[in-house]
């Protein structure tokens, strides 16, 4: 049987999406019953019934980032994309590549852009017991799976930061983790999500992280963005995936963990080494 988690991660349907290009690549992927509304915009987009495309003569970031930024100004004031959030990200494929425009985080969905993130996993191996994971609740006032289980620290790569940056940001603002502590976190595997959601479609990556946490630490959030922090077992956290009551990103870092550390049996896990690469389209 596939873990819900594992079969939500590649849910897409390509034929239900034109593609998003820029230039000669393609970006992303836009709801074929979106594509409506970018029409209203002829200077800015393309459509010529196989993909979208923004217009060739935005041909610099400065233009492309400028032109986007009206449309999704627009999209965002009549209630098409939501959950604003103040956070430039980058137009890319790859994480190393240079941006070919900027966009708000909350629009990256609406466009099906690609996106990273970093995903922690707070462990606690205690001296004769069973190891233990922290598990945090996601606020209810989220933009996005309010009220669900995630792991101790999780957030997106906003432009400007790299990989380790982001973990010291995110590991103090979600749970009070000093960067003397979080500098100590040890790089798992990456998963590669592409799933159709209310907002759009998230093509995304995520760096897994694991990090020991002493058995005296208690996590304590600093932005508001989390309910509540518990410790849990780990045959408490597997039932909490299958169950689907973890974010499917959450879900999968947490696999990536129990995998890697041989707490899970990886007969549980079927479908998700598919996951550690990126989708073939």
């Amino acid at each position: 049987m596939t873990l819900p988690c594992i079969g939500a991660a590649r849910r897409f349907d390509v034929s239900a999406h034109f593609p998003f290009w820029i230039g000669d690549e393609r970006v992303g992927w836009i709801r074929a019953t979106d594509a409506p509304l970018l029409a209203r915009w002829p200077d800015v987009f393309v459509q010529d019934g196989a993909r979208i495309s923004l217009a060739p003569h935005l041909n610099t970031q400065t233009l492309r980032s400028a032109a986007l930024g009206a449309v999704i100004g627009a999209l965002a004031a009549e209630g098409r994309i939501h959950g604003w959030r103040d956070e430039i990200y980058a137009i890319r494929n790859a994480f190393d590549a240079p941006p070919l425009a900027y966009i708000e985080r909350a629009a990256s969905r609406f466009f099906g852009t690609m996106t990273w993130a970093v995903h922690l996993n707070g462990v606690v191996e205690w001296a004769g017991r069973a190891p233990q994971l922290w598990i945090a609740r996601r606020s209810e006032t989220k933009a996005t799976d309010p009220g669900m289980l995630d792991n101790v620290v999780a957030g997106g790569i906003g432009w400007g930061f790299g990989v380790e940056a982001t973990i010291v940001k995110e590991c103090w603002e979600e749970a009070g983790i000093a960067e003397a502590l979080a500098s100590r976190a040890q790089p798992g595997r990456a998963v590669h999500v592409l799933q159709s959601l209310p907002e759009g479609t998230q093509a995304e990556q995520i760096f897994i992280y694991d990090l020991a946490l002493p058995e005296d630490f208690a996590p304590h959030n600093q932005d508001g963005e989390v309910g509540e922090h518990r410790l849990a077992r780990i045959d408490d956290v597997a039932r909490w995936i299958e169950d689907g009551e973890m974010t499917v990103d959450a879900s999968l870092a947490t696999l990536d963990c129990l995998l890697r550390r041989r707490w899970i049996d990886e007969a549980a896990c079927e479908g998700i080494d598919a996951l550690f690469s990126p989708p073939a389209l």
